[in-house]
């Protein structure tokens, strides 16, 4: 027989002294609700923390079922489950961190524990200790906000873009639709930076990042991937033509100016394209054939946005190959300097020398020519090695020729990333020291593009290695900024006038009237000009006679070996 007291919730208002104490306890426990249920899951007991924390009375929930209060629908099933296994089988029900329900619907987060009292009885009792998370929940929220947030533009961070991605493919995959991951990179945002200091470069990030997210909807993902990159998931189209719609939202962002203070800067966007599942099942995929098509985008003259092909996808893995090839290379030396020496146009003499690197690998089927394999060592570190083999190699060489009675100067081509370096201009200093060489006996040539670019550091490191006599040449010139302006702000010595203007020359007035006035001016400065890709004889006498300095090309010497230099200087003035 059982009695009143193993049934009636009123059990539980105690009038023992020691029960009573603890009942107290209990019922005061903060943050701790303490339920308890019948075998068919009425409430049989409700303390006060419970109230607090699910929002129902005591009143209200005694005698109701447990899952008509706090069991949000999609548990019911499961949680009916469990108790039933646990009163019938007497398999427990284990701890675990959940998410239960309130009374206005919202969702609470406790740690629940689950203990069973008289369960050999025909009245077994479960009692729920639930311990509210709300807090913690809120603290880790606000962690993971932290965590997936960029802190300067206050955009999705790479962390959040790459789960959201995950979830996006998940859902795409399941409902079988298409979505679109656009890669975005700021046009010479470096320059800027460096131009205008760190403050404003960041600044010109957050504008950029307020712009777009003004032109997107609610839905898309916009996320600052890192520097001056970031990443929009439009997260479903129907067909391609709407990321091109969308792609050209983007570009049309740049038209205008964003105003820096009491300045107002123009910048551009590359932006590569990669679209769900044609282009990437995974978001590692996914990011990396937009950034790829980012790339290609630069490469056709920025501004502009491009989808990513298979095509592209197979150029950068021959690019990939080539670049380990060239790692390997470099370990085993197999590298050649070849010299193309400059002519003294009045008489023919050679002053000096550039340096043209070769790649001689064992395997003769993987030389590829150096307008190939230059740009891609200079995407990475390795033109930097390769810039410090070359530097290495032309000092011993320049020894070798001083040893034989030889004193010409020769040229070096140097990159960016290798005048970028903080010890770049030490360690050239370390090697003409090394082989016992004068500044004036190796010289440099740097590209528009590398001068424009430099920092204040650089610049002072130049005009240093200027004074001391180092001679110092803009290569190519014509082909980057072309502006005549810059040749007085560069402590450069030689002017090289590229041969897109040669060319023509002679027989083109337009073309010969623009190459006289960038002799005069460069005269004017006190520049030695230097005309490069001389082919003819026409060229020649033409270049001649609007008294430039030095040329080279293929009419007077193809790039030759040293011993080949030797024999030239043996053999006098030649053409």
């Amino acid at each position: 027989m059982t009695s009143d007291r193993e049934h009636s919730p009123a059990t539980y208002t105690a009038d023992n002294s020691s029960e009573n104490r603890f009942l107290q306890l209990i019922d005061s426990m903060p943050k701790v609700s303490v339920q308890g249920y019948d075998k068919s899951r009425k409430v049989i007991y409700w303390n006060q923390s419970s109230t607090d924390i699910y929002g129902y009375e005591k009143e209200e929930a005694i005698g109701k079922q447990l899952e008509d209060l706090i069991i949000p629908d999609e548990m019911r099933e499961g949680v009916i489950y469990l108790h039933k296994e646990w009163v019938e089988k007497g398999i427990p029900i284990p701890s675990s961190e959940l998410v239960l329900k309130h009374k206005d619907g919202k969702p609470i987060p406790v740690f629940s524990t689950h203990v069973m009292l008289k369960q050999n009885t025909d009245s077994p009792e479960m009692f729920c200790v639930d311990v509210d998370l709300s807090e913690q929940y809120i603290a880790r929220e606000k962690l993971e906000t932290i965590a997936s947030t960029d802190i300067l533009t206050g955009l999705p961070n790479r962390r959040y873009l790459e789960e959201a991605l995950t979830k996006r493919i998940s859902e795409a995959k399941r409902f079988d639709f298409e979505f679109a991951v656009f890669f975005i990179d700021l046009d010479m945002f470096k320059e800027i930076n460096d131009t205008l200091g760190h403050t404003w470069g960041d600044q010109l990030l957050t504008s950029v990042a307020n712009r777009m997210k003004l032109a997107l909807r609610e839905y898309d993902i916009l996320a600052r991937f890192g520097g001056d990159e970031f990443v929009l998931v439009i997260p479903r189209i129907d067909k391609p033509e709407e990321a091109t719609i969308i792609a050209n939202k983007l570009i049309n962002i740049f038209k205008e100016s964003f105003p820096l203070g009491s300045e107002s800067v123009f910048i551009t966007s590359s932006i590569g394209i990669s679209l769900y599942p044609r282009d990437g099942s995974i978001p590692a995929e996914l990011l990396k054939n937009a950034d790829n098509a980012m790339y290609r985008a630069k490469e056709s003259g920025r501004n502009r946005y491009h989808f990513f092909t298979h095509a592209i996808g197979e150029k950068l893995q021959r690019q990939r190959e080539i670049s380990a090839h060239l790692h390997h290379s470099l370990q085993k030396d197999e590298f050649e300097l070849v010299y193309q020496p400059q002519f003294n146009m009045a008489n023919h003499t050679i002053c000096a020398c550039e340096a043209l690197l070769r790649w001689r690998p064992k395997d003769i089927e993987l030389a590829v020519t150096p307008d190939i394999f230059i740009p891609i060592a200079e995407r990475s570190d390795l033109i930097i090695r390769l810039g410090d083999w070359v530097l290495e190699k032309a000092c011993a060489q320049i020894s070798t020729w001083r040893t034989a009675g030889i004193n010409i100067r020769i040229d070096v081509n140097v990159s960016g990333k290798q005048l970028e370096q903080a010890n770049f201009f030490d360690k050239l200093e370390e090697k003409r020291n090394r082989y016992g060489l004068f500044p004036e006996d190796l010289g440099i040539e740097l590209t528009e593009h590398t001068l424009i670019k430099s920092n204040e550091l650089m610049l002072d490191g130049l005009k240093n290695q200027r004074e001391k006599g180092m001679e110092i040449s803009i290569d190519d010139f014509g082909t980057g900024y072309s502006s005549l302006n810059y040749l007085k702000l560069f402590p450069v010595t030689n002017l090289k006038i590229d041969r897109v203007f040669v060319a023509d020359a002679p027989e083109n007035e337009l073309d010969g009237a623009l190459l006289e006035a960038i002799v005069n001016v460069g005269h004017k400065l006190k520049l030695n000009i230097v005309v490069e890709g001389i082919e003819s004889e026409l060229q020649a006498q033409f270049c001649k006679n609007l008294d430039i300095d030095l040329a080279q090309g293929y009419w007077y010497c193809r790039p030759v070996s040293a011993d080949d230099i030797l024999a030239l200087l043996k053999a006098g003035p030649g053409k």
